[in-house]
């Protein structure tokens, strides 16, 4: 294949401007834009230099042909677009969440395999540095056989965030959409991609959030946050998606005999005292990374009995893109690799609508909050 891939993009703002990026630099042709706001997709296009642009997506997929789409908009804005432009045989490349619901996600995953176009889910935090040496290590038997994974956060996210989609449980906002979707995406990818069994726990300590207008761009939104919160005339919007979560997980490892078991422990609007993590225990040794989503150090728990900080392999240094900012490289190494593929070379292997599909089915699980059993009778 030697003609360029043509990548039309859905949305304008923080993501969609990365995703364009991000396939440009893997040698893919960005030929148009679509968004919502006239004035912002007009500016964006401009700066950016797509020379097309449009607030139809239909006509933009009828007039741009393209081969690929990148759908950057809030999840809840995912499932038409995708469903068009699979009809339409485009590729897709879809960030997280893939849709609002499990029942729809599902369905998006069945109609590309039946259309036979390829997929690439942004569940991408799985190729954090860190991350992908703590998989070298427990694929070489360096911890022996996994036994448990840890991975604690706390983020004390801004409570007046001006109300939007991550407000919104049908706009794909929450933490488990938003936060959930990379971490098993980055434990399944070293433990093992198979889950066996689920149980969680989820919770709404937020409950409003002033309602704002001009909010474009997702970064930005704290610029927002109204200077007086007492002032009458504000109106407040209502949250009706979880804040914090908590869930357990069973995983199938290749490396391991018994099942693997794995904790998430996220609050959205709780400080930390100490550094967020991400550790994989085994029987013979242990891998601590600070950083919610494995930005590092990584420290090494060996024979000896003492933790040791490792540096990141030259291997995996010189294979990440030379990119500035976490989310924004992660981009660029999924759509390096999905371009790969899509042209017959060789590629590593990258999260699809399966495992889209499959969080999302997930969290539809956790939500329904289920798993209690109920010992107040008890004496």
């Amino acid at each position: 294949m030697d003609t360029k891939l043509k990548v039309l993009i859905h949305g304008t703002g923080f993501a969609g401007q990365g995703h364009a990026d991000a396939f440009r630099s893997a040698g893919a042709e960005v030929v148009g834009i679509v968004g919502r706001t006239p004035s912002v997709l007009a500016e964006v296009a401009a700066k950016m230099e797509i020379p097309y642009s449009s607030t139809d997506w239909q006509a933009a997929l009828q007039t741009c042909k393209p081969d690929i789409v990148s759908i950057a908009t809030p999840g809840g804005a995912h499932y038409e677009p995708i469903k068009q432009a699979i009809e339409f045989g485009c590729h897709v490349f879809s960030d997280k969440p893939l849709t609002a619901s499990g029942e729809t996600s599902a369905e998006l995953y069945q109609l590309a395999k039946q259309k036979g176009v390829k997929t690439a889910f942004a569940a991408s935090f799985r190729y954090m540095a860190h991350i992908l040496h703590a998989k070298q290590l427990v694929a070489s038997g360096a911890i022996g056989e996994p036994v448990e994974v840890e991975c604690i956060s706390h983020f004390n996210l801004e409570r007046d965030i001006p109300f939007g989609w991550s407000h919104r449980k049908e706009d794909g906002g929450g933490r488990l959409n938003n936060n959930f979707t990379h971490m098993i995406s980055i434990v399944t990818s070293v433990i093992g991609e198979k889950i066996l069994a689920i149980a969680g726990d989820v919770r709404d300590d937020l409950g409003k959030a002033p309602i704002v207008e001009g909010v474009h761009n997702f970064k930005t939104r704290r610029d927002f946050i109204p200077k007086d919160l007492n002032d009458p005339a504000l109106e407040w919007g209502e949250s009706n998606v979880e804040w914090s979560y908590t869930v357990l997980a069973k995983l199938e490892s290749p490396f391991a005999s018994k099942p693997v078991s794995a904790l998430f422990k996220h609050g959205g609007l709780t400080p930390k005292f100490d550094e967020n993590h991400i550790v994989f225990y085994g029987t013979k040794g242990a891998i601590f990374i600070k950083g919610h989503y494995g930005m590092g150090p990584l420290y090494f728990w060996d024979k000896n009995e003492t933790w040791q900080e490792l540096p990141i392999p030259q291997e995996i240094a010189e294979d990440l893109p030379n990119i500035t900012g976490d989310t924004e490289r992660n981009w660029h190494f999924l759509a390096r690799e999905f371009v790969k593929d899509i042209r017959g070379e060789a590629f590593t292997p990258y999260p699809s609508f399966k495992e889209g599909s499959q969080y999302q089915q997930l969290i539809d699980l956790i939500r329904n909050n289920n798993n209690w059993t109920d010992v107040s009778h008890l004496q």
